[in-house]
């Protein structure tokens, strides 16, 4: 394949213009063929539910498993070259089309993102130099496991090696007994035990890496969770110490260049009492915390997605506007005055607020179904503008 893949271009692969493609039909995907669309280049998705987010916006729509051979081949058919929109893809599938065409993330990174125990392994290995480091942890692969789990590690937090999103597969656990009978729960599969902080603070970092090795990042993101899933991102210059800004960006551009990394990465940290960093997970992606980028930033994390795909340049984003992204879960539908119909206008009334649905037709508990960002020229302004959002929309305080 020559790079860069050009906008417009005709392919000599498939004598059509350029297209890019990706395996998942989520709201990342939706925002990835935005991006990809806006910059001039057809879009193809990999998805088996028709109306998925992704496919209904996408020039083309291959409904099929990620692992379908004939969807792959169709795919493969159509696209110079193919992302994913999330981690759990099979990472065989990757590895397939890479057979044929340009894949980014390789099929090796995402498999090290996929499994716990490798990425806390490569985390050990490629973070220590920023004087990051990782919680305490234990692998639990069996019943004898178990017993040989040493004392410091309680309380802890038992997580399944793979599968595990948005605080799914996991459980709290403060005893031995308390471990054996959650692991029981969590079907004895292969686990990590880790040692439960007390944190001050929780933040991300996401960088763009080239084909060539070239690497830009993204202010941190100052995150808050609720149950697992993240509820709001905070950027804006001071949001995090300085120290500990530069480490969590040098920290998450070193794991990168360890993964020989291609596309956009998120690096997730938690920031402990005395103000040192740990790191927690990884995503192969663009990240749900750095949403603001599409309203906030000169260049989105879907922009840089698309330039480190096609091997464009990869411009440094630059924060133009302090940002608060608030995620809407289905529960604001679910719990609206007015059954399925959140007070939008309202929300949107007010200065600087950036609606963002997914075109999900279900609203679920716990399920994403868009965010709304908030924007203006000071922070204190867009922290006033948020709380009232918040509070319209019944997303609770932060």
């Amino acid at each position: 394949m020559n790079f860069p893949l050009l906008p417009g271009a005709i392919s000599r692969h498939t004598g059509a213009p350029m297209t890019l493609g990706v395996v998942g039909g989520g709201q990342l995907g939706r925002m990835f063929v935005h991006a990809a669309q806006r910059m001039g280049y057809r879009s193809a998705v990999l998805e088996p539910d028709a109306n998925s987010p992704a496919g209904l916006v996408s020039h083309v729509q291959i409904k099929a498993a990620y692992d379908d051979p004939k969807g792959l081949a169709e795919l493969a058919a159509c696209c110079d070259a193919v992302t994913t929109e999330f981690e759990n893809v099979p990472a065989q599938t990757l590895h397939t089309l890479a057979a044929t065409l340009a894949v980014a993330p390789s099929a090796q990174a995402v498999s090290i993102a996929q499994d716990r125990v490798r990425e806390k392994a490569h985390f050990v290995q490629f973070s220590a130099e920023s004087g990051v480091t990782v919680a305490p942890y234990a692998v639990i692969e069996s019943a004898a496991d178990l017993t040989a789990v040493p004392a410091k590690l309680f309380p802890g937090i038992l997580k399944t090696a793979c599968l595990g999103y948005d605080g799914k597969g996991q459980a709290t656990v403060n005893s031995l007994a308390d471990l054996a009978q959650a692991w029981v729960r969590l079907g004895q599969v292969r686990c990590v035990l880790e040692q439960k902080l007390t944190l001050a603070a929780e933040c991300s970092v996401i960088v763009a890496r080239g084909r060539d090795g070239q690497i830009v990042h993204f202010p941190p993101q100052l995150n808050l969770h609720r149950d697992g899933i993240l509820a709001v991102t905070q950027v804006f210059d001071g949001n995090i110490p300085s120290q500990q800004s530069e480490q969590a960006i040098e920290a998450t551009k070193s794991i990168a260049n360890g993964l020989n990394y291609v596309g956009v990465l998120c690096v997730e940290f938690f920031v402990l009492q005395d103000g040192s960093l740990v790191v927690n997970e990884m995503a192969p992606r663009p990240h749900n915390s750095g949403h603001y980028s599409v309203d906030a930033c000169d260049h989105s994390q879907f922009d840089l997605q698309v330039c480190a795909l096609a091997g464009l340049p990869l411009p440094q984003p630059r924060l133009h506007s302090p940002a608060i992204m608030l995620n809407l879960l289905g529960d604001v539908w679910l719990d609206a005055a007015v059954p399925s119909q959140p007070d939008w206008a309202t929300s949107l009334s007010l200065p600087g607020t950036h609606l963002h649905l997914y075109g999900k037709l279900e609203a679920k508990r716990a399920r994403k179904m868009g965010h709304l960002t908030v924007t203006g020229s000071h922070i204190e302004q867009v922290r006033q503008t948020a709380a009232r959002v918040a509070k319209q929309l019944g997303l609770g305080e932060f």
